[in-house]
């Protein structure tokens, strides 16, 4: 695969989160795919496995009570990894957070093999989930 693909490949996985659409970021990921989740808090810490990191995005919706709204700024492709530029907004148990983040991954194959998600401020974003 090369890099338009990889680029299309983030960007359907970005409109399948945004849709709710679970089945679609299934396909997206290979079964052994980890996401890994900075900071300290409740969501920290990597998530191993497709149905792992499916089962973080619903928490992500369930702690929003589904607030959290993302918004796709940009995407980049180089040799090795695509990133995706985003901005977040949720609340949560009269808290709001707004900021940004970025999310490398890693595609192999025409799948996401691995994901880094790296928020603007992490003790911030802990403090939110936790």
């Amino acid at each position: 695969m090369g890099a338009q693909e990889d680029t299309a490949l983030v960007r359907r996985g970005y409109e399948a989160f945004i849709a709710g659409d679970m089945d679609t970021l299934r396909e997206l990921f290979t079964e052994d795919a980890v996401w890994h989740v900075g900071g300290s808090g409740g969501l920290s810490g990597d998530k191993k496995g497709r149905d792992a990191i499916l089962a973080y995005f619903g928490e992500l919706g369930s702690r929003s009570q589904g607030s959290l709204k993302l918004t796709l700024e940009d995407v980049a492709t180089g040799d090795r990894h695509t990133i995706g530029v985003q901005s977040n907004h949720a609340e949560r148990d009269g808290k709001s957070l707004d900021q940004r983040a970025v999310i490398v991954f890693t595609i192999s194959g025409g799948k996401v093999t691995e994901a880094l998600e790296i928020a603007e401020d992490t003790g911030k974003l802990s403090d939110f989930w936790s």
